[in-house]
């Protein structure tokens, strides 16, 4: 069984997991908003920026919990 990560060794560079998550889910938002105007999908929306965030907060918990929790 692996243990999950305390700390990621990027080239020699510790990250928390947290940081990874974050930055990974910040991505994968923009990428998704962007595909969400692009399709003009994103006028349904009352905010977009309000979504974008909630993207983010979504896809940052997913990715925390898929690859470092237990």
């Amino acid at each position: 069984m692996l243990s999950a990560p305390y700390e990621v060794n990027l080239a020699g560079v510790f990250l928390p997991p947290m940081l990874v998550a974050g930055g990974l889910g910040l991505l994968l938002a923009y990428w998704l908003t962007r595909a969400l105007t692009r399709y003009r999908l994103s006028r349904f929306f009352a905010a977009p920026p309000l979504v974008f965030l909630a993207l983010v907060v979504i896809l940052t918990g997913a990715i925390e919990s898929l690859l470092f929790i237990r």
